[in-house]
């Protein structure tokens, strides 16, 4: 029997130096970089501000490091 629950969607990220902050359902969710991944821990503050938000919202890709992550699967990861 097909799930009926809602997939997670960000509405909006945004970068600081210590986090990624996603915006979902209204509220802000940060999660600092060694929670990412081992890669995005150890990029620079340049690399990591070059995020792109998927429009389905649902991963982001950074560019220049040729990483991608599903918003749902890192929100999962802080409980």
């Amino acid at each position: 029997m097909p799930s009926k629950t809602q997939p997670v969607v960000a509405k909006a990220i945004e970068i600081t130096p210590e986090s990624l902050i996603l915006i979902v359902e209204g509220k802000s969710v940060s999660i600092p970089w060694k929670n990412c991944s081992d890669r995005l821990a150890r990029a620079s503050h340049d690399e990591r501000i070059r995020a792109v938000l998927s429009p389905s919202g649902y991963g982001i890709h950074w560019p220049l490091l040729d990483e991608d992550l599903a918003v749902g699967p890192l929100l999962k990861s802080l409980s």
